[in-house]
């Protein structure tokens, strides 16, 4: 296995890659699980070419513009892909955010607070970015934990467009 832009103890994060027999299969299975588009919603990925395009559009135009975006995280002992964990640029926030979901079998591992510290630490040390976001559902109250868990505080209700449903906005900063 090659080693990851972003290593922890036990997962290694990597750039992904719009190869459809690479990472669009983990994508389209990822996105289409009932708690993403439940918590996160409907990406419109419904077949393995809009999955490759999702990557080519998103993570992967994102590294070339922000030097940054969601990674695969893997389990190093395994080689499983458990999820994705990143920063992401939205046009509608004034920072950036973290992004992180995982496959519904690897819930309650500690897989995201780890990959998101980790992905914070390489923001704050390698990007030197001082204020990260993060949003999520009122309800989503395990998301909301693991954000709490890794420093982030309850900021504000935004929506990200005007038609959009309303989510809680937080924040960390270098500060603390």
């Amino acid at each position: 296995m090659t080693a990851g832009v972003i290593e922890t103890e036990r997962l290694s994060l990597h750039e992904l890659s719009a190869d459809v027999a690479e990472d669009a299969p983990f994508i389209y299975r990822l996105l289409n699980g009932p708690d993403f588009l439940k918590n996160i919603g409907d990406r419109g990925v419904h077949s393995l070419e809009e999955a490759s395009a999702y990557l080519r559009k998103g993570p992967m135009a994102s590294y070339l513009v922000n030097g940054f975006g969601l990674y695969r995280v893997q389990v190093k002992s395994s080689g499983d892909t458990v999820g994705l964990c990143g920063l992401v640029r939205r046009i509608t926030l004034p920072d950036p955010d973290l992004g992180y979901a995982l496959l519904p079998g690897f819930y309650g591992r500690g897989y995201a607070t780890e990959a998101a510290s980790a992905v914070m630490a390489d923001a704050r040390a390698r990007l030197r970015i001082g204020c990260i976001l993060a949003i999520t559902g009122p309800r989503n109250v395990a998301s909301i934990r693991a954000l709490e868990k890794v420093g982030f505080h309850y900021r504000n209700s935004v929506r990200l467009t005007p038609e959009a449903e309303e989510l809680k906005l937080f924040a960390s900063t270098a500060e603390g």
